[in-house]
């Protein structure tokens, strides 16, 4: 196998798919790069210290259970 010329020929067909799709779109081409990132959520700090609190009190059950895991 002429691993060269095969790398050769799918990178031009490739360049001849992106020409095609780039003609259709009218160069307007989707990209990940371009896509807006997410906005994170924000929590308050008071509901931080409820879960906090809360898993406190989950960790202390279990412990007094005499529990490794919940």
């Amino acid at each position: 196998m002429d691993t060269p010329n095969i790398v050769e020929q799918l990178t031009q067909q490739r360049d001849r798919i992106v020409a095609a799709i780039e003609a259709l779109t009218g160069g307007r081409t989707r990209r990940a790069s371009s896509a807006k990132p997410r906005k994170r959520r924000k929590m308050s700090a008071a509901a931080k210290k409820r879960l906090s609190l809360a898993a406190k009190k989950r960790w202390a059950k279990a412990k007094k259970a005499g529990k490794n895991r919940l």
